[in-house]
């Protein structure tokens, strides 16, 4: 929950405890990722489930809560994208610091390997898909 904290915060940048659309916008630049603007309004829908323009803490948490349908899916998948810079379907401690590093955060190379150690059930010392989706599928959403 902790992680879904910090990356909710990189995204809220007027700290108003919301995410309007031009803030998930602009982080997605941040990130580099040139997605077309029908797809980030359609994924800011999806995102927005009471309708009020904004993505909440709770909003943001239960994108990750979600049954196992096609959305959710898609979500996890380009999550793991923004940072699988070289898209060889592996996140390295590398590309995780560098991510970071674009959202403002300075994480050292040895903090990032810690992480990635955390996740990596295989021992290759690197993030495939199924290990992001097993660490998203472990969030739960918060009460009130």
């Amino acid at each position: 929950m902790e992680e879904v904290r910090y990356v909710f915060d990189k995204f809220d940048t007027n700290k108003d405890g919301r995410i309007s659309r031009e803030e998930y916008k602009s982080a997605l630049k941040t990130l580099d990722k040139d997605i077309a603007e029908g797809e980030i309004a359609k994924t800011f829908k999806a995102l927005d489930s009471d309708g009020d323009g904004f993505v909440g803490f709770t909003e943001f948490v239960e994108m990750f809560n979600m049954g196992n349908d096609e959305a959710r899916k898609a979500d996890i998948e380009s999550a793991f994208r923004v940072f699988d810079l070289d898209g060889n379907g592996k996140i390295s401690p590398e590309e995780l610091s560098l991510v970071l590093k674009k959202l403002g955060e300075n994480c050292s190379l040895g903090a990032c390997r810690n992480m990635v150690k955390g996740v990596d059930s295989d021992g290759d010392g690197l993030i495939d898909m199924n290990e992001f989706t097993k660490m998203m599928g472990g969030f739960k959403t918060p009460t009130a």
